[in-house]
C-alpha cells in the first residue's frame, strides 16, 4: 500500500502507531508524497520507526554484543567506586584520631604480627611466648588462627620488596579496610551467581556501608573478622559457583577458599554446618544431581584434610561434634548418589530389589555411625560439642555453666534497636528479597534463604553474630530492591511512550503494553533456558532428557505476562526507595564517623568547653614501660592483658585468650577478696603491679566497678567460699552507705575508691550516680604508684612483707636449737 495523496498528521500518527504495535508492513511500502508533494524515502531509511520484529538479525545482534561490552564497561567502573567507597567509609578513625589499634584483641594480633616479620615463619610456629599467663606461658603457634597474621605479614613483605617501606603497625591498621573492598566485590559475586548482575551490585553497595560490618572493619580494627568475612563471603560464591556449573576447578577453588577460612576465625564452623544443611534440604526436596554432588564431596574431603593442617585446630576437624553433620551428610550423599546410578542401569524390577537391598545396607551403616557418633559425643562432658557453641543451642547455657563466656559483652543477646542501628533499613527489605528468591527457587536461591534464616536466630543469640547477619541481610536487600527497581521501571518504560503521543483508544494502548511483556517475557525465558542448558547435565540426566524429548510432544511455549503497575504508584514507589537509599547512606555514613571509628584506647566527649580527650590508658602503659623491670608481673582483670603486653611489655597473669578458667578465677578471687588474703594470692604469684580500671570520676561505665560482679561469679564457679549473695544488699548491687560489709572491703572496692574522696569532698561515683559507702580508709598491704590524669587507671604496688623480729619471745637454748634446726632444714633449697 502506498500514500499517493498529502497524509496529514493525525495519518501518519496512525501509521506509526501501527509499527509500533508491530503489524507487519511490506518494505517496498513508501510514503510517496508530503504536504509540499515531494516523495518521502522508504522505511529503511527510518530505523527509529521500524518495530524490533522488522529489524535487520545482523544489526540486532551487534547491537546486543555493544550494549553488553558497554554494561561490562560500566558495571567494572562501578564495582571499582564500591571497593573505593567500603575502603575510603573505614578511614574516619584515622582522619579523626590517628593511625592506632583498635579494642583489645587487635593488640595481641599487631603483637604477634610484629613477631612473625621480625623471626620469620618458623619461628613463629614454634613461638613460646612467656609474657602471657605467669607462670604457665603460652604455645603461639599452636593456640592462634594465624589466618590474619599471615595475610599482614604478607602484604607488609610484599610490599616491602617493591620499596613501599610501610611500618607493621601501618599495614595492619588498613588490612580490614583493605579487606572490605575484598568482601564487597565477593557480594557481588555471590548475589550475581543467585540472581543477575543488578543484585549483585545493589547487595555489594550495600554491604560497603553496613554498619554492622563497619563496626568490626574500620581502620585500626585488626581483628580476625577482618578479613574472615571475606572468606565466608568468598566461600560461600565459590559454593553456589559449583553448584550452577558442576565444574571440579570451582570445587577445588572453594575447599581452598574454606582453608582459608578455617585459617581466619573460628567461626568457620558456621559454613561446615549452614552447607550440609542445605545439601540435605536439596535432597529431600528432590533437588539432587551431578552437581551438587561435586560442589560438596570435594569440600567435605579436602577442607578436612586441611582443616586438620591448622595447629589451633588439628584433630578437631574429625573429632567435635561441630563437624559431625557434615559427615553425616556426606554418607547420605552417597547413598543417594548409588541409587540414582543404580536406578540408570538396572531395568524397574531389578532396581526395586536393588533398592531393597542397599536401603537396607544404608540404614545398617547409617545405624553403626551413630551409634559411634553417640559413643563419642556422650564420652564428652559437654557432649563434643564447645563452650561458645553450647551457648548458641542453648542461650542460658554459658550464664548457668561458663560465666567467662557470659562475661563479655559482645556473648550477649542483642536488644532490638541494635538491629536498627546495624543493619538499618536492611531489616524492613529483607522479606522482599526472601520473597524475590521463592519467584523462582532455584538452588542458588534456597541456599540464600537458608543463610539468612540460620543467621537471623544466630544473631538474636549473641550479638557478636551481627556480622554474620550483615552479608546476607544485604544479599537479600540487595535482591528485593533489585526485583522492585525491575518492575518499576519496566512499568514507567512501558507506559511512558503513551504520554508523548496521541493514541486512538487506551483499550489499544493497554494491548500493546500487554504485548510487549509477553514479548520480553519470553525472552527472559529464553535467555534463562539458555544458561540452564550451559550448564554440564549428567550423563543420567541427558538420557532422561532425551526420553522425555522423544516420547512428549511439542507445545506451545505458555506465555506469562509480567506484572505492569500503573505509571503514578510505579513513579511514587521508586522516589520512595530512593529516600530510603539516602536515609541508609547518611546513617552508615554517620555510624562510621560517630558510632564506631573512636578507638577504645583514645576516649574523647563533648561538652560545653569543647573536645575532650581521654588518653589515660596509653599513659598507664608507658608509665609501666619505663618505671618497672623488665621483668616485673602486672595483675589486671583478663580485658586488659593483651594491652599490657603489646604496650608496656610487661608479664601478665591473665589476658583476652581466657583458655584457663582456673587462672581466672585465681585472680577474680584475689579482687574479691580483703586486702590481706588478696595480697597473698598475687604474692604467690609473683605479682608486683595491680593495675584496676577506675570510671568513677569521668563517667566511663566500662570499669572494673560494673564488671565486679563477673569477677566474683568466675572466681566462685572454682572457689566456692567467694559467694554472690555477700556482695549483694537485697538482691541488688550497691556500692554506697547500704553495700554489704563483703563489698566494702574486698580488694576490687579498695583500690578503685582510695583516695577518691579527695577529688571533690563527696566522693561522688559519675558511674554509679551516688555517694560511695567508705570513703576514709587506708592501704595495708598495697600502696598507690601511678593514677591518670582522669583516674581512669589506677596501679598499685604489693608492700614487701614485714622482717620478722627475733627473740620477742623467750625461748630454752634447747628449743632455740631445736627450733633454728628445724627452720635450717625447711629453708633448704630442694633442687640442690
Amino acid at each position: 500500500m502506498k500514500f499517493t495523496e498529502p497524509q496529514s498528521q493525525e495519518q501518519l500518527c496512525k501509521y506509526i502507531s501501527r509499527l509500533r504495535a508491530g503489524e507487519p508492513f511490506d518494505d517496498s511500502e513508501t510514503l510517496t508524497k508530503s504536504s509540499s508533494g515531494s516523495p518521502l524515502a522508504s522505511l529503511r531509511e527510518f530505523p527509529c520507526l521500524i518495530p524490533p520484529s522488522m529489524a535487520d538479525p545482523s544489526e540486532s545482534k551487534e547491537e546486543g554484543t555493544l550494549r553488553k561490552a558497554f554494561g561490562g564497561v560500566l558495571g567494572f567502573f562501578i564495582l571499582l567506586l564500591i571497593g573505593i567507597l567500603a575502603f575510603s567509609i573505614r578511614l574516619f578513625s584515622v582522619i579523626k584520631y590517628e593511625s592506632v589499634i583498635h579494642e583489645f584483641d587487635p593488640y595481641f594480633n599487631y603483637r604477634v604480627t610484629q613477631f612473625l616479620t621480625k623471626n620469620g615463619i618458623y619461628d613463629f610456629w614454634n613461638w613460646f611466648d612467656d609474657r602471657t599467663w605467669y607462670p604457665l606461658g603460652r604455645v603461639i603457634g599452636g593456640t592462634v588462627y594465624p589466618g590474619l597474621t599471615l595475610t599482614a605479614g604478607s602484604i607488609w613483605w610484599l610490599l616491602n620488596n617493591l620499596n613501599i617501606p610501610l611500618s607493621v603497625e601501618t599495614v595492619c591498621v588498613f588490612t580490614a579496610p583493605i579487606f572490605s573492598a575484598n568482601a564487597a566485590w565477593a557480594t557481588y559475586l555471590l548475589t550475581k551467581e543467585v540472581k543477575g548482575t543488578g543484585a549483585g551490585l545493589t547487595a555489594a553497595a550495600l554491604l560497603a556501608m553496613v554498619p554492622s560490618y563497619i563496626s568490626r572493619s574500620v581502620a585500626g580494627s585488626y581483628d580476625n573478622e577482618a578479613v574472615a568475612i571475606f572468606a565466608l563471603i568468598f566461600t560461600f560464591y565459590l559454593y553456589i559457583k559449583t553448584l550452577n556449573t558442576g565444574s571440579l576447578f570451582y570445587a577445588t577453588l572453594n575447599a581452598l577458599s574454606y582453608f582459608y577460612m578455617v585459617c581466619s576465625w573460628g567461626g568457620y564452623t558456621f559454613i561446615i554446618n549452614l552447607i550440609p544443611m542445605h545439601v540435605l534440604l536439596c535432597i529431600v526436596t528432590g533437588r539432587y544431581s551431578s552437581r551438587l554432588y561435586i560442589a560438596y564431596a570435594p569440600l567435605v574431603v579436602l577442607g578436612t584434610l586441611l582443616a586438620s593442617l591448622v595447629p589451633v585446630v588439628g584433630f578437631n576437624a574429625v573429632m567435635t561434634s561441630e563437624h559431625f553433620a557434615s559427615f553425616l551428610v556426606f554418607i547420605i550423599i552417597h547413598v543417594v548418589a548409588l541409587v540414582y546410578y543404580i536406578k540408570g542401569i538396572l531395568s524397574p524390577k531389578m532396581f526395586k530389589m536393588a533398592m531393597t537391598l542397599v536401603v537396607t545396607i544404608g540404614i545398617a551403616v547409617c545405624c553403626a555411625v551413630i551409634a559411634i557418633l553417640i559413643a563419642l559425643v556422650a564420652s564428652s562432658p559437654t557432649k563434643g560439642w564447645s563452650g561458645r557453641s553450647l551457648s548458641l543451642l542453648d542461650p542460658t547455657y554459658a550464664s548457668k555453666y561458663i560465666p567467662i563466656i557470659a562475661s563479655v559483652s559482645e556473648h550477649q543477646p542483642p536488644t532490638w534497636p541494635s538491629y536498627f542501628m546495624d543493619i538499618n533499613v536492611l531489616a524492613f527489605l529483607v522479606p522482599a528479597g526472601i520473597v524475590a528468591c521463592f519467584l523462582p527457587l532455584s538452588d542458588a536461591s534456597s541456599f540464600v534463604i537458608l543463610y539468612i534464616a540460620t543467621s537471623v536466630y544466630f544473631s538474636g543469640v549473641m550479638v557478636r553474630l551481627m556480622l554474620v547477619l550483615a552479608p546476607a541481610a544485604c544479599i537479600m536487600s540487595g535482591i528485593g530492591l533489585s526485583e522492585a527497581f525491575d518492575v518499576f521501571t519496566r512499568s514507567i518504560k512501558f507506559q511512558l511512550p503513551k504520554l508523548l503521543e496521541s493514541p486512538p483508544s487506551s483499550a489499544g494502548d493497554t494491548n500493546v503494553i500487554e504485548d510487549k511483556a509477553v514479548k520480553i517475557d519470553n525472552k527472559i525465558s529464553t535467555d534463562k533456558s539458555e544458561n540452564i542448558a550451559k550448564e554440564r547435565p549428567s550423563r543420567k540426566n541427558r538420557k532422561k532428557e532425551k526420553e522425555i524429548g522423544e516420547t512428549v510432544p511439542n507445545k506451545p511455549p505458555s506465555t506469562k505476562r509480567l506484572l505492569v503497575l500503573p505509571l503514578e504508584a510505579s513513579a511514587v514507589a521508586i522516589l520512595l526507595l530512593i529516600i530510603l537509599g539516602a536515609f541508609y547512606v547518611v546513617h552508615c555514613v554517620w555510624a562510621a564517623a560517630e558510632a564506631y571509628s573512636a578507638p577504645s584506647i583514645v576516649l574523647t566527649s563533648h561538652s560545653n568547653d569543647g573536645l575532650h580527650v581521654f588518653d589515660d590508658f596509653r599513659e598507664a602503659y608507658a608509665w609501666l614501660r619505663h618505671n618497672t623491670d623488665v621483668d616485673d608481673k602486672v595483675a589486671s582483670w583478663w580485658d586488659y592483658g593483651y594491652q599490657t603486653t603489646a604496650m608496656a611489655n610487661r608479664t601478665v597473669i591473665v589476658d583476652n585468650n581466657t583458655w584457663n578458667n582456673t587462672h581466672i578465677a585465681t585472680v577474680g578471687t584475689a579482687m574479691s577478696s580483703p586486702e590481706k588474703p588478696a595480697w597473698d594470692i598475687f604474692n604467690s604469684l609473683d605479682v608486683k603491679y595491680v593495675l584496676v580500671v577506675f570510671g568513677g570520676l569521668v563517667g566511663y561505665p566500662s570499669d572494673d566497678i560494673n564488671k565486679f560482679l563477673w569477677m566474683v561469679r568466675i572466681g566462685g564457679g572454682v572457689f566456692p567460699h567467694i559467694r554472690e549473695p555477700d556482695y549483694l544488699r537485697d538482691g541488688q548491687y550497691r556500692i554506697d552507705a547500704q553495700a554489704t560489709p563483703t563489698m566494702l572491703n574486698c580488694l576490687m572496692y579498695k583500690l578503685s575508691y582510695y583516695r577518691f574522696v579527695e577529688t571533690d569532698g563527696k566522693g561522688f561515683d559519675r558511674v554509679r550516680r551516688t555517694e560511695i559507702g567508705k570513703k576514709h580508709f587506708k592501704l595495708t598491704h598495697f600502696e598507690e604508684v601511678f593514677t591518670t590524669h582522669h583516674w581512669m587507671v589506677r596501679i598499685y604496688k604489693l608492700k614487701p612483707p614485714k622482717n620478722r623480729i627475733r627473740g620477742k619471745l623467750k625461748k630454752s637454748k634447747s628449743s632455740s636449737k631445736t627450733s633454728s634446726k628445724n627452720d635450717g632444714n625447711s629453708r633448704k633449697n630442694p633442687w640442690q
